[in-house]
C-alpha cells in the first residue's frame, strides 16, 4: 500500500524498525495519516457533555 502526505512539521512519528520492518496497528496508521503523534495522542478540545 502506498500513501502520500505533505509533511507540515517535517517528520512522521515512526516506530522503531526491527529487522528492517516497522509494524503499525490500524489505529496507529490512521493517526499517522491524520498527522497525530500516536505515541502521545492529545485532545484538541475537551469533550463536552450531551444533553
Amino acid at each position: 500500500c502506498l500513501f502520500y502526505k505533505v509533511l507540515e512539521r517535517g517528520y512522521f512519528p515512526w516506530p522503531t524498525a526491527k529487522d528492517g520492518v516497522a509494524h503499525l496497528t490500524q489505529a496507529q496508521l490512521s493517526m499517522l495519516i491524520e498527522g497525530i503523534d500516536w505515541r502521545r495522542p492529545a485532545w484538541t478540545s475537551a469533550p463536552g457533555r450531551t444533553r
